[in-house]
């Protein structure tokens, strides 16, 4: 409101400015043709009698009627007074004022004498071999007088202006602010337990339906993290209490009377099971942590993608033989740069986990293809029942479980396709999943060229 109020009062003074200005010159410009009009008919005089000066006198005095407030002098070239209306004494301004040719608004001058202010000039005439000096001026009192009416009308109406227009500006930008404000009270009710709550677009005008609009998308996605957190803050709990359960009750167990050296040994490696365990998800954990908050560093070297999975072929050579699951290789790509560890960890995890869903007497196929000069793919593919579709979208969310009654059995935490993705997204990629009747496919696309989300 300051600003309206300091725009609005700036463009009155300038407007009444200029409106003065405008009365003034106009009051100028009455006086100048004022002025000419006096002085033209004193030169007729003086052009139409060569009498006597008393003569001359008394042609001169009857030479202007019909304006009041008229003064004018005549002086000869002996500079003698030749003629003086009464009521101003001119011969006191006739050393100040300076000679004019003609008469114009620009060149009157003003000066002030018993009271009363003047505005004239001063002319030079040479009239039939005789030089003559007039003085002409008008009293302009009243134009003063009413100048000085009209300068305190027209602020008082500029002042009154004012008010008025800012008092509109602050109610027009009231009424125009309430929709904001019955929006911004509706958003102080939305607290951490209610960010179900959402505000309908149709109540509020036009400007702010996309406000409210995005309001709501973020809200909804405020909900989704949530969610996301309450659900990770509860599944990380259950996932700890497990192996830490584990640990006290074969404690308790243990200590709950003598046992032989080799009893005691079997116990601490049953419990260095659990602590290994424990200490493999907070890796996972911190790991991810880092990834969500762009901690993670990517050293870029060339990789063959084939090389890189047939060496984890060889790692996972010994599980998979004891499942009697077939491990195999399709396609070639070209070389890509990408951190090796890294993407060694992501393919492994999704490896792990498609032997872990693999029938015994099955196979897990890794499929690479070229899709342009800037993008390959890496497919792993294994047989097994079909994933509901409903629950494709969260199957790289920490913890997810398809099945939430199914237990792990000691599998692993629920972490490692949430870390292949992270791993992913970093190297500017993407993965997807897709699961028939038969057959589920994790799907990583990777650009040849790493631009990695630091």
């Amino acid at each position: 409101m300051f600003f309206v109020g300091a725009s609005v009062g700036l463009s009155l003074l300038l407007i009444g400015i200029l409106v003065l200005n405008a009365v003034e010159r106009h009051f100028a410009e009455q006086d100048a043709e004022e002025v000419a009009v006096i002085n033209k008919a004193v030169i007729d005089v003086l052009r139409n009698n060569n009498d006597s000066n008393l003569q001359l006198s008394k042609a001169l005095f009857g030479a202007v009627s019909g304006h009041h407030g008229v003064y004018y002098q005549v002086r000869n070239q002996q500079d003698k007074v030749v003629f003086e209306s009464a009521g101003a004494n001119l011969s006191i301004v006739k050393d100040s004022l300076r000679h004019v040719t003609e008469i114009s608004a620009g060149n009157l001058q003003v000066w002030h004498a018993d009271d009363k202010t003047f505005r004239g000039v001063l002319t030079h005439n040479a009239i039939a071999g005789h030089n003559y000096l007039v003085i002409t001026a008008i009293d302009i009192g009243f134009h003063l007088q009413f100048l000085h009416k009209f300068r305190l009308t027209l602020w008082l109406i500029m002042v009154l202006t004012w008010a008025v227009t800012l008092l509109a500006a602050w109610y027009g930008v009231h009424k125009a602010h309430a929709p904001i404000r019955r929006l911004s009270n509706k958003m102080g009710d939305i607290q951490a337990d209610r960010l179900d709550m959402r505000l309908a677009p149709s109540f509020v005008p036009s400007e702010l339906q996309d406000l409210v609009t995005s309001f709501n998308h973020m809200i909804g996605r405020l909900e989704d993290s949530f969610n996301q957190l309450s659900h990770f803050s509860a599944d990380i709990a259950h996932e700890l209490r497990t192996p830490l359960t584990n640990l006290i009750i074969q404690t308790q167990v243990g200590l709950g009377k003598s046992r032989t050296l080799e009893e005691y040994r079997e116990l601490l490696y049953s419990n260095l099971e659990e602590q290994e365990r424990l200490a493999k998800m907070i890796n996972d954990i911190l790991w991810l942590a880092k990834s969500d908050h762009g901690l993670i560093k990517l050293e870029q070297t060339p990789l063959d993608l084939s090389d890189e999975v047939s060496k984890l072929f060889g790692f996972f050579e010994a599980l998979a033989e004891d499942k009697n699951i077939v491990l195999s290789l399709e396609g070639q790509v070209q070389q890509i740069q990408g951190d090796k560890a890294m993407l060694r960890r992501a393919i492994s995890n999704l490896l792990s986990n498609a032997i872990r869903y693999t029938k015994s007497g099955g196979s897990v196929l890794v499929r690479l293809k070229n899709l342009s000069d800037n993008e390959v793919s890496l497919t792993v593919e294994n047989p097994g029942p079909e994933i509901p579709v409903e629950h494709l979208p969260y199957l790289f969310d920490r913890f997810y479980r398809a099945n939430p009654s199914r237990s792990r059995q000691g599998e692993g935490a629920g972490l490692g396709l949430a870390i292949a993705r992270s791993i992913i997204d970093a190297h500017g990629g993407r993965v997807e999943v897709t699961s028939k009747s038969d057959k589920t496919a994790f799907i990583i696309y990777l650009p040849t060229t790493i631009k990695a989300i630091q």
